[in-house]
């Protein structure tokens, strides 16, 4: 097939190295795209850990913390639930009696022995309702680094309640 005008359009002749080696020294960075790739790999790589993997360790590390207190909560319940108070109606003398009001670094607060369904505590016109329990609450403290509005509305200190039967 021999080069006429409209097939030199169609099939240019192959550039000779000196000219490739010339429009390659001619194009500016924009116009050659080698290692763009690796240049947007690092803005999506930025965008990705400070917008989905930072807030996500945030409600990771709440979500520990949540847990850590409630299993501190569970273990003390156990614990008192092998030393129950000798008189529920004296439950501030047992309190102090307690060798331990600390389960795993978070402080138990506000104990109390409460006597049947009234939800009130015990005392000696009561002593005899069914069911006996306990309550007993303590705190967990956040600390987030991105999320502060979204878990931390008000404030980032959060009362955990809790309560165990033991009679």
């Amino acid at each position: 097939m021999e080069r006429t005008r409209t097939n030199r359009k169609r099939y240019p002749a192959a550039p000779s190295a000196s000219a490739s080696a010339f429009a390659r020294r001619r194009g500016t960075l924009l116009a050659d795209q080698r290692g763009a790739v690796a240049f947007e790999t690092l803005i999506v790589y930025l965008f990705i850990v400070t917008s989905l993997l930072l807030p996500l360790a945030d409600v990771a590390a709440a979500g520990f913390q949540f847990i850590s207190g409630w299993a501190a909560l569970r273990g003390f319940g156990q614990y008192i639930q092998y030393n129950p108070p000798p008189n529920p109606t004296d439950a501030t003398s047992w309190i102090a009696s307690l060798s331990t009001t600390t389960v795993s670094g978070y402080a138990m607060s506000n104990i109390k022995v409460m006597c049947g369904d009234t939800n009130s505590v015990c005392a000696s016109g009561n002593v005899t309702a069914q069911p006996k329990y306990f309550t007993y609450s303590t705190t967990v403290t956040l600390s987030p680094l991105l999320l502060t509005a979204v878990l931390c509305p008000t404030t980032c200190t959060y009362t955990l309640p809790y309560s165990e039967r033991f009679q």
